[in-house]
């Protein structure tokens, strides 16, 4: 079942809408799919405008910048340790932005959109600091 993201057929106030036109096809979004830890597989969509996103749906590399040194590497993730935007995604292994995943390396912060852009980037985080 699709998502539909038009305008809701109620007021602010609770009252109904009587809408202008039926609903068009660029307003239905794409079923939800999380990026997890696992055996790395990417999706490509068509979107609008016959441009490409990829999807990233499993991973298990991660480039990651070092702030001390000022390189990147490439660290194999381990698990999920923190989520600031659902607390159930670490249960889950869910990649997003802002998760803080466990590496070889010690603790990454996500800093792409890997359901968007199709690659999995972050910060490493101090050893000492909040995780």
């Amino acid at each position: 079942m699709g998502i539909w993201q038009g305008r809701s057929r109620r007021k602010r106030t609770g009252g109904r809408l009587r809408p202008v036109r039926k609903k068009r096809r660029f307003e239905i979004s794409r079923e939800l799919q999380f990026p997890t830890l696992g055996e790395p597989k990417v999706k490509l969509y068509r979107v609008r405008g016959g441009n490409r996103k990829v999807r990233v749906l499993v991973a298990d590399k991660i480039q990651v910048f070092d702030p001390a040194t000022g390189k990147h590497q490439v660290a194999k993730a381990l698990t999920v340790r923190q989520n600031e935007s659902n607390p159930n995604y670490v249960q889950r292994n869910i990649l997003n932005k802002g998760a803080v995943v466990e590496t070889d390396l010690g603790r990454v912060r996500i800093r792409s959109r890997p359901g968007q852009d199709g690659v999995l980037n972050g910060v490493l985080l101090p050893a000492s600091g909040p995780a």
